[in-house]
């Protein structure tokens, strides 16, 4: 197998390759907020709701890891003809390198899970479905536009979350027709019977999952592989792949049981941890990986999404950087996009911790930058910097500057303890960043009024608040510069 240097290396080829999706999408949303008082008409806590989020959930979730990862993805669904159903398409069609074929019933509902969460505790989860079969005319369409994804993929994914969408008939011709096009077929199961899914190469089932399906023990190393293998004879099996939450989980196949221990992170919230494991051991497979490094590859991601809040996904780069943890330098970890970025702040969010936000070029790093970010990261927990790209930068100092392009001024910054993360940005302003974090706490020298600082209005509007602080006097990077040129 490869030593973790080199399956990292692989981590970042992911790019690309082609796996088509088929399954049950439900769209996942999120209440939060906080609870301060018990209701006068029950005994029960009355959620002040703060902010909302909605997400793509079920077969979507494995799609969203997909995307995550860079690959490229046929996605093949069933919504409603109601406002759940345009949610989803709309998340759909977001995310990049996602081909949906999304068939539009009349008369069903969209799945949605509706989550209430007070702080960092879940306090209700509502469920709005329809869990019959699709209509066969949704069936046929499906399987119109299945031969042109399956000839695209190299892997093709089942993902049944038991709503109906993988009917008998479906399931039969997916599987048929993939395996004539001598394509990879992965299952994450839900039938109670596994013959259904006969002939495929891999079925992802968690621990329970693999007991109701064998009524086996499957506590320890030896009653899994012992499981595994029964369902392998049953119903012809290249393998299994068990997820065993904070055991790790065990790849079994017709010779051998390897079982991988769990990558060891606090563990927030396991919500899509399944569907993060099989869109990554996918993904891998259709990179040419050998199946037990693909599943190691997978339990590192998975390891990554129990470590945030929600339906969570690994991004390539976090794989990444945790395979090549001893390795690299802990600043490096702490640039990253926006997307990955999110991630980050959300899970300190539900951690309760207070978000601060400040921006700036940050041009030749001088003693008064060093005194404004720590300033800055006093007033907060967690201390997020917009650093303005070369080009930002070019528009905003003029002909010239910046000095030092932004991937060096970002490791500057990272390297310094009062920063917690740092994220580019090309716009003139940090505004849509700012938005797209909704900091606690916005930070900015005292040479500003507060009615000057950007997405100060907005800050105070959703409850933060922006905060002056005095700057050291006698720095600047035009200054620096001005006394170079004499």
């Amino acid at each position: 197998m490869m030593d973790r240097s080199e399956l990292a290396s692989r981590a970042q080829a992911l790019a690309g390759v082609g796996v088509a999706c088929v399954g049950d999408v439900m769209l996942d949303r999120y209440v939060y907020g906080a609870v301060e008082r018990v209701s006068p008409e029950a005994p029960i806590p009355v959620l002040r709701i703060e902010r909302e989020r909605a997400m793509l959930g079920g077969a979507g979730n494995v799609v969203r890891n997909l995307a995550a990862l860079g690959a490229q993805a046929a996605f093949f669904a069933v919504i409603g003809d109601d406002e759940a159903g345009r949610a989803v398409a709309a998340l759909v069609a977001a995310e990049r390198g996602v081909e949906p074929h999304l068939v539009v019933e009349q008369g069903r509902e969209t799945t949605i899970k509706t989550r209430f969460v007070a702080g960092t505790q879940q306090l209700l989860r509502a469920d709005r479905e329809t869990v019959r079969p699709i209509a066969a005319a949704s069936e046929a369409a499906l399987l119109a536009g299945l031969d042109g994804g399956i000839a695209q993929a190299a892997v093709v994914v089942l993902s049944d979350y038991g709503k109906g969408l993988l009917t008998e008939r479906l399931l039969s011709e997916t599987i048929a027709r993939a395996r004539a096009a001598r394509k990879t077929v992965i299952v994450d199961p839900k039938a109670a019977d596994y013959a259904c899914y006969r002939g495929v190469d891999l079925v992802t089932p968690n621990r329970a999952e693999l007991a109701r399906a064998t009524s086996m023990p499957t506590a320890e190393d030896h009653e899994v592989a012992a499981a595994a293998r029964a369902l392998i004879a049953r119903c012809e099996f290249g393998a299994v792949l068990a997820t065993r939450g904070p055991d790790g989980m065990s790849l079994v196949t017709h010779q051998e049981a390897l079982h991988i221990p769990a990558e060891a992170r606090e563990v927030f919230d396991v919500s899509g941890a399944g569907d993060t494991v099989v869109a990554t051991v996918a993904a891998a497979l259709a990179a040419g990986l050998p199946l037990p490094d693909a599943a190691r590859l997978a339990n590192v991601a998975a390891g990554i999404v129990v470590g945030k809040a929600g339906t969570a996904v690994a991004h390539a780069e976090e794989v990444f950087v945790a395979l090549r943890a001893q390795e690299l330098m802990s600043h490096e970890a702490k640039v990253m996009p926006l997307t990955q970025a999110l991630d980050r702040v959300e899970t300190w969010r539900r951690q309760g911790l207070r978000i601060g936000f400040t921006n700036g070029c940050f041009d030749l790093l001088h003693p008064g930058h060093v005194s404004l970010l720590a300033q800055s990261r006093a007033a907060c927990d967690r201390l997020v910097i917009g650093l303005n790209s070369d080009a930002s930068a070019a528009r905003l100092k003029g002909p010239g500057r910046p000095v030092q392009r932004d991937s060096e001024r970002a490791i500057v910054l990272a390297s310094l303890a009062s920063v917690d993360l740092v994220v580019i940005f090309d716009e003139d302003t940090p505004l849509k960043l700012i938005e797209a974090i909704l900091p606690s706490v916005l930070v900015k020298g005292a040479d500003y009024r507060i009615e000057q600082v950007v997405g100060g209005e907005f800050v105070q509007r959703h409850g933060g608040k922006v905060v002056l602080v005095p700057l050291a006097p006698g720095h600047s990077t035009s200054a620096t510069l001005a006394r170079m040129a004499r």
